[in-house]
């Protein structure tokens, strides 16, 4: 297919063509969730679910990939879907408007090959880390502060978050250092790649690891966890 022809040679015919069959889940639709589910549905990933229960708000316009003038006081769950309808007919996305929690988070979990962590708030990071361990799916996380960021991929077991969050409050260091345009850009194409390598069972991940980014010195780098 023509749509997809930019792929080939990184990838071959065959993991082109498996990527319609896979279900990912991101969790949040903003600034790291916006360039996530855009990437993903321009790579081929058939099955998509949105979920977020925030509607966006002006102060999102700086970063935030999904909103604009238009889509302010509108939930960014239904915004990404349609955002995704326009960019990739072929893609299913489903679109849940509302807060990933104890209660309902299995039920939304449940069923996907991978669970992408775009979230700003540490409770429900480590929520998913549980739930995602429960369900036996493995998790990308991603996060941003100002000029940094971070990311990790986690399979069951591994309770990276744990030691990433160990002394942390809810909130992370983006309510201090800021959220720029830039960082989430990058952080979710890093996102996207580990999710990628994961589907198709090919290249060396960051589980166990940590990729640490500080665009402000240009620096990058893995420590093992």
């Amino acid at each position: 297919m023509k749509r997809y022809s930019r792929n080939m040679n990184m990838l071959s015919p065959e993991e082109n063509a498996s990527l319609s069959k896979f279900k990912v889940c991101i969790i949040g639709c903003g600034g790291l969730g916006g360039y996530i589910i855009e990437m993903l549905a321009r790579l081929g990933i058939g099955h998509l679910t949105v979920v977020d229960g925030d509607v966006f708000e002006e102060s999102n316009l700086n970063r935030q990939l999904l909103s604009d003038m238009d889509s302010l006081g509108k939930s960014k769950a239904l915004i990404a879907k349609d955002r995704i309808n326009k960019v990739n007919p072929l893609i299913n996305v489903k679109a849940v408007s509302e807060r990933l929690t104890e209660d309902n988070g299995l039920e939304i979990l449940a069923g996907h090959d991978v669970i992408v962590d775009a979230l700003d708030n540490i409770d429900t990071r480590l929520l998913i880390q549980k739930q995602a361990e429960e369900l036996r799916i493995p998790l990308v996380h991603g996060a941003i502060a100002g000029w940094y960021g971070q990311v990790s991929t986690i399979f069951p077991g591994d309770r990276t978050l744990d030691l990433l969050y160990s002394n942390s409050g809810s909130k992370g260091l983006e309510e201090e250092l800021g959220n720029p345009s830039f960082t989430p850009a990058l952080v979710a194409s890093i996102e996207v790649s580990e999710v990628l390598k994961i589907l198709i069972n090919r290249g060396d991940l960051l589980r166990r690891k940590l990729l640490i980014i500080n665009t402000l010195n240009q620096d990058y780098e893995v420590i093992n966890l």
